[in-house]
């Protein structure tokens, strides 16, 4: 095998955590849709993991068209994630009218974001996408955590150690010559994931607070 291999590993790592936290988050759904959709998230979040795991691992090996197919398969995975996330904490932060508005925002973003990656393969525009999802939570469990909602600051909480992870990524710092920067991005995002687990098993839909 040739390719990125440390960097296989450390995107396996990655999901396996993640995958384990999707299971995890069965138990506790509780008739929560933001529960639920959080679960959705980590499972599509670490499918995008392997997937890209296995692209940097076997992308040398590998026919072309099967990279294409993995690299298409892990785009679209993190896609998904990324509208599960923006629909979960809505679910969680928001009722109503504006809980409706934000998820046929994440369910269009998802649908352009995908017909887009159909035709391009530079990961900026994946960057940009979960960049602007990110921040769409971020501004959610702010507005939440400003009136009491302790989950909101574990989100909070991940959100800042997944821009953490994010900037040591673009950053091309290379630790090690056995553990670059996609590594080190992999490791600091297993603790975003953790985070936004410790989050995510809390929060609780706004409507069903509400009464």
């Amino acid at each position: 095998m040739s390719g990125e291999i440390n960097t296989l590993l450390s995107d396996y790592a990655l999901a396996a955590v993640t995958a384990l936290l999707a299971w995890r988050m069965r138990g506790v759904r509780e008739g929560q849709a933001a529960r639920a959709l959080w679960a959705i998230a980590f499972a599509a979040l670490a499918t995008g993991a392997l997937t890209g795991g296995t692209y940097h691992g076997f992308r040398d090996t590998l026919p072309r068209p099967v990279v294409s197919i993995v690299w298409k398969a892990t785009v679209l995975a993190i896609g998904i994630g990324a509208a599960a996330m923006i629909a979960g904490s809505a679910a969680a932060t928001a009722a109503g009218r504006v809980r409706r508005i934000l998820r046929w925002l994440a369910a269009a973003s998802l649908v352009a974001y995908a017909a887009w990656m159909l035709f391009h393969d530079a990961y900026i525009y994946v960057v940009s996408y979960t960049a602007v999802a990110m921040a769409l939570v971020a501004v959610l469990h702010a507005w939440s955590a400003a009136r009491g909602d302790h989950a909101s600051r574990w989100m909070l909480a991940g959100v800042a150690v997944s821009a953490l992870a994010a900037g040591a990524q673009a950053s091309g710092f290379d630790p090690h010559r056995y553990f670059n920067h996609n590594d080190l991005y992999h490791a600091i995002q297993i603790a975003g994931m953790l985070l936004f687990y410790l989050g995510a098993k809390r929060l609780r839909d706004l409507d069903q607070r509400a009464h």
